[in-house]
């Protein structure tokens, strides 16, 4: 059952919003409070609002499952293959080794207060954006989940 015209275009209004701010989040994890759960759970909201907006059948035919777990699939093999990667530079699993190679992510931290500069930390945005994945697949599989249940059944 699709809820009121108001509430649909409020919620296509909003969504757009809920991404850009989920997604600050998870960009600023390493510079400020937040991170890849926190951005991504922000960024889940943003689908479980239209998931309540429009009917179930609708947003199944959007937005598969299938497509939810592979998104959830792919920031778990980020995850995985970017601590892994440390061991292809000869250090321990799960080494910041981005810290010493190439001129991305390794600037060095301001003393005091950041000032903002993203191209710090090594590989910790690259995992913040990982999870940020992952959680926004799993919390969506989740809700679609239980939203299955209120499908209209002939």
């Amino acid at each position: 059952m699709n809820m009121s015209k108001i509430v649909r275009s409020a919620a296509n209004l909003l969504f757009p919003f809920i991404l850009v701010f989920g997604f600050y989040i998870v960009l600023h994890g390493h510079l400020t409070p937040g991170g890849g759960f926190q951005g991504g759970a922000v960024i889940a909201t943003g689908f479980v609002l239209m998931f309540v907006a429009y009917s179930y059948d609708f947003i199944t035919g959007r937005i598969g499952a299938e497509s939810l777990h592979t998104t959830e699939t792919i920031g778990l093999v980020l995850f995985i293959v970017t601590a892994l990667v440390a061991i292809v530079f000869g250090v321990t699993f799960f080494t910041n080794w981005m810290l010493d190679v190439g001129p991305v992510l390794n600037n060095p931290v301001a003393f005091g207060p950041n000032p903002g500069d993203l191209n710090t930390a090594g590989f910790i945005p690259v995992m913040n954006l990982a999870v940020g994945i992952e959680v926004l697949g799993a919390l969506s599989v989740i809700v679609l989940y239980m939203l299955s249940g209120t499908k209209e059944e002939i």
